[in-house]
């Protein structure tokens, strides 16, 4: 009996063992697997991490495709909304920047200059509806590298039909204001002063409007085409620095620019003498419209003659500048061509460079666009003119035409 007794006690006290040992390693396992059980909330917070970095990473990689062979966009990649690079103004700001536009800030048609946190700036009046044609795209960018495109700062969206776009301030207004008088500044219209761009002047204004188009078709990607190219939307800064102007919000379209049959009796109408053939009879745009634009620039520049001209008899047709010039180079004739050149050169100019810009001029004007020069080959040669200009002109210059225009009367009065 007491064998038997044994043997059950010995065997309640093994089964014992074995359950408990069960029993531990069960609780192991539990252990084991909480603290291999996944976090939620660190899973959530890993997928936003990954999705903040691929959107870095695609944004970043927007900035190095906007431009070719550039990384200084870069610099703009934010991680978190905000306004961005252009300011958003209030109408309130406007109206104290222009003294509630007053007629004495205003520098032509539906532009102002106003003066805000101490800074000078040109507040353009748009309809609101033409906002959205801004290129944005453009002003993110370039107007923050490049020196020869005019700089947005901001925009003014109100909720009527009247919105603001706000630009940096050319000191020196527009390069028709130079060119055919009637220069705007604050506070003045000085229509009778007698000043004008030197030689070297207009050369590197010529070379900086062909720099900042190679950078629009030659550089971005996609390029741009600006499609207004023309005197009055090219402005001059305080040193006589070209920059391009007026992107995006053309308003007009080729069969507004055609419902003009007089086109010479208004200054507005000159645009119809900018418009390359085939886009001002089939609509094609490409880099060659802004290609001949430029050309009737440069014809300007030269000539000091407005793009589109009416005969001195009555009856005749209007004179187009870009076939005028051709006429004058086919002839050959060195005096009808200096004739040709603006008076207020006088005789401080190199002929044989203002004939090779002519004769660039001409080609940019070919009626077959695939004529046309590129802006790159226009910048290559117009640099090549400026390097081979002699350093000493011994030019006579008047002095206004090297500052900012000042009121002719404040001068007189404070001699």
């Amino acid at each position: 009996m007491w064998n038997v007794g044994v043997y059950i006690a010995l065997t309640i006290a093994i089964f014992g063992a074995i359950i408990a040992v069960a029993a531990a390693a069960v609780v192991f396992v539990i252990r084991l697997k909480r603290k291999e059980k996944p976090n939620l909330s660190s899973i959530d917070s890993d997928v936003e991490l990954q999705q903040l970095g691929f959107s870095v990473r695609t944004a970043a990689s927007d900035k190095k495709v906007s431009f070719e062979g550039s990384q200084e966009g870069l610099d703009h990649v934010h991680l978190t909304p905000r306004k961005g690079l252009l300011e958003l103004y209030t109408i309130d700001e406007l109206k104290k920047a222009t003294e509630d536009f007053n007629p004495g800030n205003q520098i032509e048609g539906k532009v102002y200059h106003g003066r805000l946190n101490g800074k000078n700036m040109a507040i353009k009046l748009i309809k609101t509806e033409h906002v959205s044609n801004v290129e944005v795209r453009l002003f993110n960018d370039a107007t923050h590298q490049h020196p020869n495109i005019i700089r947005l700062l901001g925009t003014c969206v109100t909720e009527g039909s009247s919105s603001f776009l706000v630009f940096e301030y050319a000191r020196n207004g527009s390069l028709k204001d130079w060119l055919h008088g009637g220069l705007a500044m604050k506070n003045q219209f000085i229509a009778s002063c007698y000043c004008f761009l030197t030689w070297k002047q207009r050369l590197r204004i010529s070379r900086d409007v062909a720099v900042a188009l190679q950078y629009m078709h030659q550089v971005m990607n996609p390029s741009y085409i600006h499609r207004n190219i023309k005197s009055k939307n090219i402005f001059l800064d305080e040193d006589f620095n070209a920059k391009v102007g007026d992107f995006g919000i053309r308003n007009s379209s080729v069969e507004d620019e055609t419902k003009y049959p007089d086109v010479s009796t208004n200054p507005a109408t000159w645009n119809l003498g900018y418009l390359a053939p085939e886009y001002l009879h089939q609509g094609v745009v490409s880099p060659a419209v802004d290609i001949f634009a430029y050309g009737v620039v440069l014809l300007e520049i030269l000539s000091g003659k407005t793009p589109i001209t009416r005969p001195d008899n009555k009856g005749g047709t209007n004179v187009w500048l870009s076939e005028k010039t051709k006429a004058i180079l086919e002839s050959e004739n060195r005096d009808e061509l200096r004739q040709w050149m603006d008076c207020a050169l006088g005789e401080n100019y190199w002929f044989d460079t203002a004939l090779t810009m002519a004769n660039l001029a001409r080609a940019c004007t070919e009626e077959d666009p695939c004529l046309r020069p590129n802006a790159g080959e226009i910048v290559e040669k117009l640099s090549r003119l400026m390097d081979e200009s002699p350093e000493d002109e011994h030019m006579l210059i008047c002095e206004s035409s090297c500052k900012p225009l000042v009121n002719s009367s404040t001068n007189n009065s404070s001699e």
